[in-house]
Formats: C-alpha cells, sequence, structure tokens
C-alpha cells in the first residue's frame, strides 16, 4: 500500500484579517461585505475567506460611494454592477477602434 502524497499549494490573495488590515477595516465588516455580495472572494477547503488584489480597489470603490454620495449597500451593489459592465463596454469598443487600424 502507498502512503498517500501530499501537495502542497501556495495559496495566492490575502486571507481574512490580511485583507481587513489593508482595506482598513475589521474583519467584521469585510464579513458583511461578502454577505451583501458586494465583494469577490473565495473559500479554501477549511472555510476561510481569501481574496485577489483588485478586491482592495472595491473596497475603495465601495466608500466613495457610501461617503461621497451616501447610498446604502443595495444601491452600492447595483452602481458597483454598472461600473463593471461600462468598464466591460469600454473595453470591447477599444479593441475595435484598435484591430480597424491594424
Amino acid at each position: 500500500m502507498t502512503a498517500p502524497r501530499h501537495v502542497l499549494v501556495r495559496r495566492t490573495g490575502m486571507g481574512l484579517d490580511e485583507f481587513a488590515s489593508r482595506c482598513g477595516l475589521h474583519p467584521d465588516m469585510v464579513r458583511r461585505l461578502v454577505a451583501l455580495g458586494l465583494l469577490t472572494h473565495r473559500r479554501d477547503v477549511q472555510g476561510d475567506l481569501w481574496f485577489e488584489p483588485p478586491a482592495v480597489t472595491t473596497v475603495a470603490r465601495i466608500h466613495r460611494l457610501r461617503r461621497g454620495l451616501g447610498l446604502n449597500y443595495a444601491a452600492i451593489g447595483l452602481v458597483l454592477d454598472l461600473l463593471d459592465r461600462i468598464d466591460e463596454l469600454e473595453s470591447v469598443s477599444r479593441r475595435r477602434r484598435t484591430s480597424r487600424w491594424t
């Protein structure tokens, strides 16, 4: 019988505490944003939250929308979706313009 092989995989991204610290938030607030569906995340096999670096930018957007416009979290989710869609459409438009000239 062969002993089970263990494969070490390096985790990418940031764990909850590191992410919360980088964003200047309490981990409970990060959990709340996750529960509201405002932050993209993944869970490891232990169920711990992990975040990729772009999520820090998302938190900054959330702060600006909350403080600057006084939006509630439901409205922030809608605005974030619309901003993502605008970015996507602008990217498609840029690619089309570039492909015409090459």
